[in-house]
């Protein structure tokens, strides 16, 4: 029997690496929670089950690697976010006071989709408003 080398078989969690995992899990989510992506949804864009995502967000088995900027890009997140480490963007947003439309963008970014829509609508109505 052949077997793909693209497919790597789910890795149990060992005492040592635990809590990295668990948190990891935690994140992910987290964020999928927030936009509400069910189980099923995000591991059927992921190619996985959804019993395997369930062990991945309970930190139970070891999120691979190379599944991390499909997940990332699904989540919105930038890979450094899963991993709970500030992104560069953020990083460097730190160094000094970033203006307040800045924080605002980058707020509404993190939205669900649909939210943004929304927030875009508002800010189109105000914005032709303002050019009578």
């Amino acid at each position: 029997m052949l077997m793909s080398t693209n497919t790597h078989p789910p890795l149990a969690v060992n005492i040592k690496d635990g809590s990295f995992f668990k948190d990891l899990g935690m994140r992910v989510a987290q964020a999928r929670k927030e936009r509400n992506i069910t189980q099923v949804q995000l591991a059927a864009t992921l190619g996985i089950a959804q019993q395997t995502l369930a062990h991945y967000e309970g930190g139970r088995l070891r999120l691979p690697a190379s599944l991390l900027p499909a997940l990332a890009q699904e989540l919105q997140l930038p890979v450094e976010a899963l991993l709970g480490q500030p992104s560069t963007a953020k990083a460097a947003a730190k160094r000094g006071p970033a203006p307040k439309l800045a924080q605002h963008m980058e707020r509404i970014s993190a939205l669900p989709k649909s939210q943004q829509k929304f927030v875009m609508q508002m800010i189109e109505t105000v914005l032709a408003q303002q050019g009578r």
